[in-house]
């Protein structure tokens, strides 16, 4: 995760203080998520923004999104953005590597179902 430095209002020290937050970063991820879920539309933006600056691959674009890949391809495409195939360089791998080691698949041969036999 990336590191911020900033200047911050003293009252955030308060709040800490209070327990309303446990921590700088608490607080900051706290702020994002309330600001991105009264502005879907601001997360869409830089989502697609970052993606075709190449910053961020599809994957990261969805989860910056809030959406899936699928949705996230189809908005892409709405902005008028082409969508980038392949790896660029190892660090892309890696990311699309991390990305879909959170996917959870369904297994339609279950481990109780036995094989038919031959």
């Amino acid at each position: 995760m990336a590191r911020i430095t900033g200047s911050y209002p003293d009252d955030l020290n308060l709040l800490i203080e209070a327990g309303v937050f446990g921590g700088k970063s608490n607080a900051l991820h706290e702020f994002v998520r309330e600001y991105f879920a009264d502005h879907e539309n601001e997360r869409i933006a830089a989502a697609v923004a970052l993606y075709e600056r190449e910053r961020i691959t599809l994957g990261d674009a969805a989860r910056v999104a809030d959406v899936d890949r699928w949705t996230m391809r189809d908005l892409l495409r709405e902005h008028g953005v082409e969508l980038r195939f392949g790896l660029v360089d190892e660090d892309d791998a890696a990311s699309e590597v991390e990305a879909a080691s959170g996917l959870e698949f369904e297994d339609e041969n279950s481990e109780t179902e036995e094989s038919p036999a031959k």
